[in-house]
């Protein structure tokens, strides 16, 4: 049988932020440790929480699974905006005005603080100052985008109709945020990690959580170490443990982003996104080679997709179509989670029976701003500070049962002749399912296809070749190590 053929794509496999940051060398923890609080997770809401500690003086250890800030935080978009397409009209209609204005608060806050700690501590990540926009090309929008002007400003947020957005393509009405801001959140997160370690704080990479355990303090297990802490933080994206379940409150996606370069980064005068599907978010960037055009294309459920490669052929071709690019220079993929109110859930899940167990997850693509307002809100309410936003963020808030929709995998072969040189596949034996990877010299790799997390048959994603899961959004790499929770152990090996 021939080998099932996967499509060429343009440019180096990697997040242009990630590219442009020195690597980070933090030590593996190999001993066992104490602090008043342990950090899961080296991202936005892990590094933002662990730094307010320690401005105020608390001890504080941060364990990240890989490496910091090279994760979700550091393959987003970064925008630095209160504006997150059109929500505030649906959150009031949603949760009321009281939670969408707290809503608009904490993301003004979040943001100011970003603006804050880059110039109060120096840090270098290209944070400028760019006007947000929502655009439509389609006339018939111009309601909704109006209706969210009005809605924006009556939560105390600044915001205009414009009749065209300012790019190359023709549009039909706009809504502006001015003054918002964009950076590279790989440096930001690199700068605040420095920035906490000068507070006392200490980090510790490639130190994956194995084990959580409750008993007089916390205590945190990775291959070598252990840290015992009164508080616990799990700031994983998907929550890697709760005590209160957050798989079925949320809904895994995905989205690929391409950089392409361009001569004049002032290709575009702002920050966009589209308000009709299938979406599109744009913004100029730069890395080691100059100027560079990003752009976002659709979202999709992750492991819902088995042929993810199309889809960037897709957008480069609408890329082509709409705006003078030059090159592909780079390409990538990443996931984040829905919730159904487009709020996160943030907290502690159950203060009662897990006192000191906070949680975040849930950002809908928009966890910059509401990332740091997550984590600022964490550290205060392990200060002893109350916060507002507890009941905005409320992670056992009510949900509907039937917003996560589970997948079944997207790559069964019936073959191994079907899996191309440095691609993989699941073959079905019986009751068991195998996924097999064939290295780019044709050896073959496998492993059982069950995803450790809670056993859910694997998706090969053909464009970042990892394994996707369908149901909780984790991912894995080719050899079957964790790059993506909620799953904490690797894929165990089988036989062929």
């Amino acid at each position: 049988m021939q080998e099932k053929e996967v499509p060429e794509l343009p440019g180096e496999a990697g997040s242009c932020w990630v590219a442009t940051v020195p690597p980070t060398d933090f030590p593996v923890l190999r001993e066992a440790i104490r602090a008043e609080t342990v950090v899961v997770g080296g991202g936005i809401v892990g590094l933002t929480t662990a730094l307010r500690l320690c401005e105020d003086g608390r001890s504080v250890v941060l364990l990240e699974g890989l490496s910091v800030g090279r994760q979700v935080t550091g393959r987003s978009t970064a925008k630095i905006t209160t504006q997150h397409r059109l929500i505030y009209r649906d959150l009031i209609d949603m949760r009321g005005e009281e939670m969408a204005r707290l809503y608009a608060e904490a993301n003004r806050d979040g943001c100011d603080l970003i603006d804050r700690w880059v110039v109060s501590y120096g840090i270098e990540c290209d944070f400028e100052h760019r006007d947000a926009y929502v655009y439509t090309r389609d006339a018939a929008l111009r309601p909704r985008i109006e209706a969210e002007a009005t809605a924006a400003r009556s939560l105390g947020l600044t915001a205009e109709m414009v009749d065209r957005a300012p790019l190359p393509f023709d549009t039909a009405a706009a809504l502006r945020f001015p003054h918002q801001a964009q950076f590279n959140p790989a440096a930001y997160l690199s700068g605040l990690a420095r920035t906490f370690i000068a507070h006392g704080g200490r980090v510790f990479e490639n130190s994956r959580a194995r084990m959580i355990e409750e008993g007089n303090r916390w205590r945190v297990k990775t291959d070598a170490g252990e840290v015992e802490a009164e508080n616990l933080v799990v700031a994983t994206n998907m929550t890697v443990k709760s005590p209160v379940g957050m798989a079925n409150r949320t809904q895994p996606r995905s989205h690929i982003a391409m950089a392409f370069r361009i001569e004049d980064e002032k290709l575009i005068d702002g920050m966009f996104i589209s308000a009709e599907d299938p979406g599109h978010s744009l913004r100029t960037g730069r890395d080691a080679g100059g100027p560079l055009l990003v752009v976002l294309g659709p979202r999709f459920d992750t492991g819902h997709e088995g042929d993810v490669a199309t889809r960037f052929l897709e957008l480069e071709q609408w890329v082509r179509s709409n705006l003078p690019a030059g090159d592909v220079v780079w390409r990538w993929c990443n996931e984040d989670y829905d919730t159904p109110d487009r709020v996160p859930y943030v907290g502690e899940p159950d203060p009662e029976k897990s006192p000191g167990f906070y949680i975040a997850t849930g950002f809908n693509a928009w966890g910059i701003s509401n990332g740091t307002a997550a984590g600022a809100m964490i550290a205060d309410l392990i200060c002893g500070r109350d916060s507002l936003l507890k009941a905005l963020y409320d992670p056992t808030r009510p949900y509907p049962s039937d917003f996560h929709r589970s997948g079944k995998s997207q790559s069964i072969v019936a073959t191994v002749a079907d899996i191309a040189a440095g691609h993989g596949g699941v073959l079905v034996r019986g009751e068991e399912k195998i996924a097999v990877w064939k290295d780019g010299a044709g050896e073959l790799h496998a492993f059982s296809a069950a995803c450790t997390h809670k056993g859910c048959t694997l998706t090969w994603n053909n464009a970042d070749r990892t394994w996707d899961c369908p149901c909780h959004g984790s991912v894995f790499a080719p050899d079957g190590s964790v790059i993506h929770g909620p799953a904490r152990d690797p894929l165990r090996p089988a036989s062929l």
